[in-house]
């Protein structure tokens, strides 16, 4: 099982990568240690401080011509990773 789904790249995320805090997205039942873990191990990093936050999945549904279709969006947790002074995680090194 690996921890580490996917990196958040988004505006806010990417201006938070200049002070070395960087995001992504982890199994929902990954503890704040196994996060830490995985991402030293995987990018060779210090990590200095991890917040995490859980989202619940929500009810969506919609109308069609035939009939009212409903279901649920995915429940997921993301990890915000604060590094080390100095150290980077290129995302983009291997594009």
């Amino acid at each position: 099982m690996d921890i580490l789904k996917q990196p958040l790249i988004t505006e806010k995320i990417s201006a938070m990568n200049e002070r070395g805090v960087y995001g992504f997205i982890v199994e929902k039942t990954a503890k704040k240690p196994e996060i830490k873990l995985a991402v030293e191990k995987t990018f060779g990093v210090k990590v200095v401080s991890i917040r995490t936050i859980r989202y619940a999945a929500k009810h969506k549904s919609r109308y069609t011509k035939a009939k009212v279709v409903s279901g649920f969006t995915n429940a997921f947790k993301k990890a915000i990773v604060q590094v080390a002074d100095g150290e980077v995680i290129d995302f983009y090194g291997e594009i």
